[in-house]
């Protein structure tokens, strides 16, 4: 099923220069603007062919956007934004959990791009209603249920990691001597 899922959706993927608190702080600043950007270019689309064109005519503002950032911080790195499939590992947004799989996303590469990331849905709109990042609200629920089908929907919110709540589960039992 991660396949018809991943071919509904487009994530927003932002990977910081290096892993210093700096460099952290910057990709979360990159991430603030380019979503200020787009938002409004995104608001209204409930077709993945025109949220894919929309990242696509505005690739530069992107890239500007995040540039006017990194300048202001401070910084001389180079960036790049590019419409792109990638992998992404298994991820939780709200009651939502996407599997790991092939995604398209927009790509913001601060720098080297050797830093940790940070990633979220970008179609249908879970990162950008209310400018809150990786809560998801009702009009976010009803656009990504308008995306999926019933079963493929379903799936996001049954597809969670029961095994890791089951091994805490177990060493609190533990710590309890029960």
């Amino acid at each position: 099923m991660i396949e018809e899922i991943a071919g509904k959706v487009i994530r927003f993927h932002v990977l910081a220069n290096s892993d210093t608190q700096a460099d952290q702080d910057l990709k979360l600043k990159v991430r603030d603007a380019v979503g200020s950007f787009m938002q409004p270019r995104l608001s209204g689309i409930s077709d993945i062919n025109d949220s894919r064109r929309a990242v696509k005519e505005n690739l530069s503002g992107i890239e500007e956007t995040a540039q006017k950032v990194i300048a202001q911080e401070g910084y001389t790195y180079d960036v790049q934004a590019s419409l792109t499939v990638t992998d992404f590992p298994e991820k939780t947004y709200g009651d939502y959990t996407f599997p790991a799989g092939k995604y398209e996303a927009l790509e913001v590469v601060i720098g080297d791009g050797g830093g940790h990331n940070w990633w979220c849905v970008m179609y249908p709109n879970l990162c950008f209603f209310n400018s809150v990042y990786e809560v998801v609200d009702d009009e976010a629920k009803a656009s990504l249920q308008r995306a999926l089908t019933p079963e493929e929907y379903k799936s996001l919110m049954e597809n969670k990691n029961y095994e890791v709540k089951f091994a805490l589960l177990e060493k609190v039992k533990e710590l309890l001597g029960k």
